[in-house]
């Protein structure tokens, strides 16, 4: 596979897997204004790829927010940790669901809150 082109048929299998809600934040695309993108966990700076394994749907917000970064220091431990990998990770792992923003409950989930805002 191409190391930058993502055909349609990928980008619709990302969506699809997805069920077309954000994989980060958990909002609906058809709830959004914007139309979701495919963007790579890992970024291309870093050495990601543009296979299915490496792509995750999100909205517009938070492929912003998260850019080609990939972890963040905890504010609690000071620590570097990585980002919350919707392919590798359970959500309620490291998140708890509230009406409004999610709860961290790892530094996985607090560091991916604090850069996506």
């Amino acid at each position: 596979m191409s190391y930058r082109y993502i055909s349609a048929e990928l980008r619709e299998l990302v969506a699809s897997r997805a069920n077309f809600v954000c994989e980060y934040c958990l909002v609906s695309e058809e709830d959004s204004y914007f139309s979701y993108q495919v963007e790579h966990i890992i970024s291309r700076k870093h050495g990601g790829t543009s296979d299915r394994d490496n792509l995750a749907y999100a909205c517009t917000f938070c492929n912003r927010f998260k850019g080609s970064d990939i972890a963040s220091l905890s504010s609690e431990s000071g620590e570097l940790a990585r980002f919350y990998n919707p392919r590798t990770d359970r959500w309620r792992e490291h998140f708890v669901p509230t009406g409004v923003m999610p709860i961290p409950i790892t530094s996985i989930g607090e560091v991916t809150i604090k850069i996506l805002q």
